[in-house]
């Protein structure tokens, strides 16, 4: 089994380590745009066209599924790769949990990208997943760019900016960019009380749906199976960015076997 990831950097990093819990036989291909990113600040098109060359370039792996594991990518770029990839290769898209974060009721805030936030797309989510619930939108910017980087001190600095901007209160967050759950752990810091919402273990759920694949314990499935993992970066094979490795997603991915 082998499913293959997309995203403009290392955001893909929170899926694809959910696929690696959920399945740790899965043979995982990375495929990102370095030379491109971020995608954020790109037109549509740009970001569709971008999106479906990092796509493509996965799909001469042979992967059994696709995750298009950013939401911009995700808004701009999914009907696009499903209309090149699909049926042949099934393809999941990531949206943020809005509906979840949003069943319990109360006051819900949702960071995103300052490009995501008060958006028709985000708007459209809100108004069919809300579930009436008081939702806050919270632009983040330059949040998910410093986790890129790994820039600790900017890091802290754009959570903080955005939880001054987040109600006092708030019984739930929505993780709206896939880079930010990469530093889950200082937002719910910044946010006391308040459960944080990711989309990872759910689109890693319906990508082993698609190919009917379910979760399976490491116990269950032995030492001898563990996966490797190949790194596209502009189509070309490369080793793990250095960055990814500062955080504990990238870190468990880093000693897998590579694969090719």
């Amino acid at each position: 089994m082998k499913i293959a990831l997309v995203d403009s950097g290392i955001g893909l990093l929170a899926a694809a380590a959910a696929v690696r819990r959920m399945r740790p036989d899965a043979d995982l291909v990375l495929s990102c745009d370095p030379a491109g990113m971020p995608w954020g600040p790109r037109t549509a098109q740009d970001v569709s066209d971008r999106a479906l060359q990092c796509a493509l370039a996965a799909a001469e792996r042979r992967p059994d599924a696709l995750i298009v594991a950013c939401n911009t990518a995700s808004v701009h770029a999914l009907a696009a790769v499903r209309a090149t990839l699909e049926p042949a290769l099934p393809v999941i898209g990531t949206v943020p949990a809005i509906k979840p974060a949003a069943a319990g009721g109360g006051a819900v805030a949702i960071w995103a990208t300052p490009a995501t936030t008060g958006s028709a797309y985000q708007r459209g989510l809100i108004a069919e997943f809300g579930n009436g619930a008081e939702v806050t939108e919270v632009p983040c910017p330059g949040l998910a760019d410093a986790v890129q980087a790994g820039d600790g001190a900017a890091v802290a600095a754009a959570i903080a900016a955005a939880a001054a901007l987040t109600p006092a209160g708030v019984r739930a967050v929505v993780l709206g960019c896939t880079h930010y759950e990469l530093v889950t752990d200082r937002i719910a810091a910044a946010v006391p009380g308040a459960r944080m919402y990711g989309s990872a273990d759910a689109v890693a759920v319906q990508a082993l749906r698609r190919i009917g694949q379910v979760a399976e314990p490491a116990a269950a499935i032995g030492d001898a199976a563990a996966g490797g993992l190949e790194v596209l970066l502009n189509g070309r094979s490369a080793g793990l960015p250095a960055v990814a490795t500062a955080y504990p997603e990238g870190a468990a991915l880093a000693v897998t076997p590579a694969t090719a």
